[in-house]
């Protein structure tokens, strides 16, 4: 399954959930787009500097601008703001109903876990059953708040951003585990 991560520029948030990804779920597939992205940029340093004091070397990565092949190509779509989400659904209308904000998607998996919703024998069938099932459990969970885009700002809006995509995997992660 291809877990592709997207926010605005591709050098914060983005990126930290794709590098991220594989501690969590090893299983799954892991990118990273931006709506705006310029392509071939590094990683933010903040990003890079958090990302290395946790063991992980950011060092390879490079950005790019989400496009409809990407978008398309995705098993699953995680945005960090409700506009990248809209802007998602106008570049490639048909991964809309794949594409979510990490936190609501955390949260819809919780629910579907708590709930006996959660189908399937592997992680990615039990991830697919929570998109299949996606516009019944969305009425269910309370509204999210989006990941603030830390670029530009002090360090510990990364770190505050960073914890967020952290909890959101780690639910992600608990709750389709048999």
């Amino acid at each position: 399954m291809k877990v592709v991560f997207v926010c605005t520029g591709n050098v914060c948030r983005s990126p930290m959930g794709e590098l991220l990804l594989p501690h969590y779920m090893p299983d799954l597939e892991a990118d990273s787009a931006g709506t705006r992205g310029l392509d071939a940029h590094e990683i933010a340093p903040n990003s890079a500097k958090l990302l290395a004091a946790h063991g992980i070397d950011p060092s390879a990565f490079r950005s790019k601008r989400i496009t409809p092949q990407l978008a398309n190509s995705s098993d699953l779509i995680l945005c960090f703001e409700h506009e990248q989400r809209n802007e998602i659904s106008v570049i490639a209308p048909i991964s809309a109903r794949r594409t979510f904000l990490i936190n609501d998607f955390a949260n819809m998996c919780a629910y579907c876990k708590e709930q006996g919703y959660m189908d399937g024998d592997t992680r990615e069938e039990r991830l697919e059953s929570v998109i299949d099932n996606a516009s019944m459990i969305r009425p269910m969970i309370p509204d999210t708040a989006n990941i603030e885009d830390p670029m530009g700002k002090d360090y510990a809006v990364y770190e505050r951003s960073y914890q967020e995509i952290c909890k959101a995997l780690q639910t992600i992660a608990d709750t389709t585990t048999r």
